[in-house]
């Protein structure tokens, strides 16, 4: 059976090979190699360069092994921590649907 994907929009695609431009960046600066890195995080050396690549198939999961690998991984704490639109949503109280009884009529 084939693999469904979404397509990505041009604007997730840079951010994802921005994310992936900054992990690879910060194990340089730590010198440390792509295998090692990939060792410690339990994956293989494609798993990690398709993360550095930015590539949107890698899991979340695989991202923050590599992070955390890093020390980075309190960097992923303040994702979607200030959710503004959520917060103004919220105080404006929107009304709800009213919804019918589950019971049924006698």
């Amino acid at each position: 059976m084939a693999r469904k994907t979404t397509v990505q929009l041009p604007a997730l695609k840079r951010l994802l090979k921005d994310l992936g431009e900054n992990i690879k960046l910060a194990r340089l600066r730590r010198k440390l190699s792509a295998q090692l890195v990939a060792q410690r995080a339990g994956m293989s050396r494609t798993t990690l360069r398709a993360i550095e690549n930015g590539e949107a198939g890698v899991t979340i999961g695989a991202y923050a092994n590599v992070l955390m690998c890093l020390g980075l991984e309190k960097d992923l704490a303040p994702v979607a921590r200030d959710d503004e639109l959520g917060r103004k949503l919220q105080d404006a109280d929107l009304p709800t649907r009213a919804r019918a009884s589950k019971k049924a009529p006698r």
